[in-house]
């Protein structure tokens, strides 16, 4: 155990978070993501929701404050302006965690897949709402 730090962040996942450098993205998935077949790196937080993943990585991640969009999320399918209940807790927890409002963008399925297989890991999670996927992009301290 270290003082501090949330618990639900392990050694593996740790490790990934403080390898990555500025610029470098993390991607956080919900259980039906095809995350095994697309990951460089993969940490599994399985029986944890994604929400609750955001919350701890983003308690020690900072967010890149020079790009427009830290924060990305996986458009909805024929309604690319829907926001899912989960979605917006992924707002909620950014913002409390950077202390300002976060600018998030909505990328289409395949797009947000593809992105996904170029981050620097993934993080898999038990999370069974629809869209629970977020991007963050790390920033600097």
């Amino acid at each position: 155990m270290l003082k501090g730090i949330d618990p639900l962040l392990g050694p593996d996942l740790l490790r990934v978070l403080a390898a990555m450098g500025h610029g470098d993205e993390v991607v956080i998935v919900d259980a039906n993501f095809p995350a095994e077949a697309n990951a460089r790196r993969l940490v599994r937080l399985d029986g944890v929701d994604a929400t609750r993943a955001a919350e701890a990585i983003l308690s020690v991640l900072p967010l890149d404050e020079y790009v427009e969009a830290p924060a990305a999320v996986m458009a909805v399918a024929g309604d690319p302006d829907a926001e899912p209940p989960v979605v917006t807790g992924f707002r909620r927890i950014a913002a409390t965690a950077h202390g300002a409002p976060v600018s998030f963008e909505r990328v289409e399925r395949f797009a947000f897949y593809e992105r996904a297989r170029q981050a620097f890991a993934i993080v898999a999670t038990g999370e069974r709402r629809l869209y629970g996927n977020v991007i963050l992009t790390k920033g600097v301290l």
